[in-house]
């Protein structure tokens, strides 16, 4: 089996099953719709399933709940709100950064709420619980960026690496950087790809700033700590002196 074959089968064995977490959504929703009442604007699959870059063993669904600009409250009560809603209707909910976290019939979701700038467009403002702050994003620009760089299948490969050595790096994040370190590899060779990564990841990751393409003045980089980086670049480094892939990710 060649280095590109194993890394496909381990990309089938990880696939997830779309209909399965899209139907745990449709479980949820009448929760969602629920708390929204008529300030909801939309609730769609965001993240990894609207992406395509979602691995099984990890979050299996995003759900973008798109609130209404007049939606009254702060940012931290509409956040807040949703928690409660969530855990009144049975659920343990874990709250996370911008998002809240909940198991539905099996399947890992994780529940972001957003308050349109505007009422046209799609800027929101989220609220970021783990600094009590709030930041800017567009969905929709996100999704684009990463479907449209023909970079999937090592974005995937990268998320397996993270998870197997317990890495701390957002998956936007992750994905902005295989992005930006195979701006000029070839598409296909995936085992080749994610090798350059990993040295990207051991050269430049401590030192290389990424701007989030939906908010100039979200630095995506400056989501991980100093530590956190210098792990990463130190787990990259170990990776590169492995000999099979099987030692580097599974």
């Amino acid at each position: 089996m060649t280095a590109d074959e194993y890394l496909q089968s381990l990309l089938q064995k990880y696939a997830v099953n779309v209909s399965g977490a899209k139907a745990a959504g449709n479980m949820i929703y009448p929760v969602l719709e629920k708390w929204g009442g008529q300030y909801l604007n939309s609730a769609s699959y965001s993240g990894s399933l609207a992406k395509g870059t979602g691995i099984s063993a990890s979050t299996d669904a995003d759900i973008f709940l798109s609130l209404s600009s007049i939606t009254p409250g702060t940012l931290a009560d509409m956040y807040l709100s949703l928690y409660n809603a969530v855990t009144a209707a049975g659920y343990t909910a874990r709250k996370q950064d911008v998002s809240i976290g909940v198991t539905v019939n099996g399947y890992s979701i994780d529940l972001v709420p957003g308050r349109r700038q505007s009422q046209y467009g799609s800027d929101h403002s989220l609220y970021r619980n783990k600094k009590t702050t709030w930041t800017q994003t567009n969905v929709d620009t996100h999704i684009s960026y990463v479907t449209g760089s023909n970079r999937i299948s090592e974005i995937r490969t990268l998320k397996l690496w993270r998870l197997r050595h317990g890495l701390s790096i957002s998956s936007f994040y992750l994905e902005m950087a295989v992005i930006d370190s195979l701006r000029y590899a070839r598409l296909g060779n995936t085992a080749a790809n994610v090798w350059q990564v990993l040295e990207h990841f051991r050269d430049k990751i401590e030192t290389t700033q990424y701007i989030d393409p939906a908010n100039t003045n979200n630095i995506v980089s400056d989501d991980c700590t100093r530590a956190e980086k210098a792990a990463i670049a130190a787990k990259a480094r170990e990776s590169l002196g492995k000999k099979t892939w099987d030692e580097i990710v599974w």
